[in-house]
């Protein structure tokens, strides 16, 4: 088994493990214990994405999620961590009035929430002026091409990015670009490998692949998803790790009957007056005290 590598990751840090490694670990996280255990267990990376809308939330995609909701679980991820470094992932539509807003946005992952930088999706000449001015507000700032959800409705169906030729390069292209816009690193969603391995061999920043094959220089997956604590459709990059969802149903089914039949709560698990206590608060008709003999 691979050491977790120790110290406080930094952006500085993650660059430099590009050349050097080992891969870099990512998961979401959208909450205080959740966050821990990842922390705890040597995850580099903690996004607080906007997956939270759909794994959480109950929303039909990710589109709904606002900024305040955005701000009141990274506050709760960052809370827990003490090593890894926290992303905010930018909502829909917080970043598309104008930089003076979307900046404003995204100094609140930093300033109110404690996060260490924001992610950003797309890659189009308006969103890299973005990324630049945001990276000028020194606001650390990781891409996202390939695959982006927020673009739902225009996509019609989330789908593979990349198959044909002239979409690979354009994926590459904005990787590069997003590189010189100033981002430290960029996620690559749902591309096939070769796309992905040619866009980790050009760029100098590190990439993180959810669904772009294993030459990337880091992962990242959705925590309900390898957890097996999602029910539905999961994508086909998914690998579950543990079946949460039924160790979960199968304990609430097991307490549920407990309570029922009447054995939970049981002697070990209540409280006792002291004797003498007990015999001057209940009346002195010789009845049994509970959970006690005569």
């Amino acid at each position: 088994m691979a050491e977790t590598p120790s110290g406080k990751i930094t952006i500085p840090s993650l660059r430099a493990r590009k050349a050097a490694g080992p891969r870099i670990v990512c998961l979401t996280a959208y909450d205080h214990p959740t966050a821990r255990i990842l922390d705890e267990a040597g995850v580099d990376l903690i996004l607080v994405g906007d997956s939270l809308g759909m794994v959480v939330l109950g929303y039909e995609n990710t589109v709904p999620v606002t900024m305040d909701e955005m701000v009141h679980h990274t506050k709760a991820v960052t809370r827990a961590v003490r090593r890894a470094l926290v992303v905010g992932d930018m909502p829909y539509f917080s970043f598309h009035l104008g930089d003076e807003e979307s900046i404003r946005n995204a100094s609140r992952f930093l300033k109110e929430a404690g996060a260490a930088a924001v992610k950003v999706e797309g890659a189009s000449k308006k969103r890299l002026k973005l990324v630049a001015a945001m990276v000028e507000a020194e606001i650390p700032v990781m891409g996202h091409v390939g695959l982006t959800p927020q673009s739902i409705h225009r996509l019609g169906r989330f789908k593979v990015e990349g198959k044909l030729a002239g979409e690979a390069r354009r994926i590459a292209d904005e990787a590069a670009a997003l590189e010189r816009a100033g981002a430290f690193s960029v996620v690559l969603e749902s591309v096939p490998v070769e796309v992905a391995a040619e866009v980790t061999r050009t760029v100098g920043i590190p990439t993180i692949g959810i669904g772009a094959g294993p030459a990337c220089d880091g992962q990242v997956l959705v925590f309900h998803d390898v957890m097996g604590f999602s029910t539905g459709y999961a994508p086909k990059f998914v690998r579950r790790y543990a079946d949460v969802n039924g160790i979960m149903s199968a304990a609430v089914r097991a307490y549920a009957a407990d309570v029922r039949e009447g054995r939970f709560p049981d002697d070990a698990t209540s409280y006792h007056m002291k004797p003498d206590a007990a015999a001057e608060f209940l009346p002195k008709r010789g009845r049994r005290l509970p959970g006690r003999g005569m």
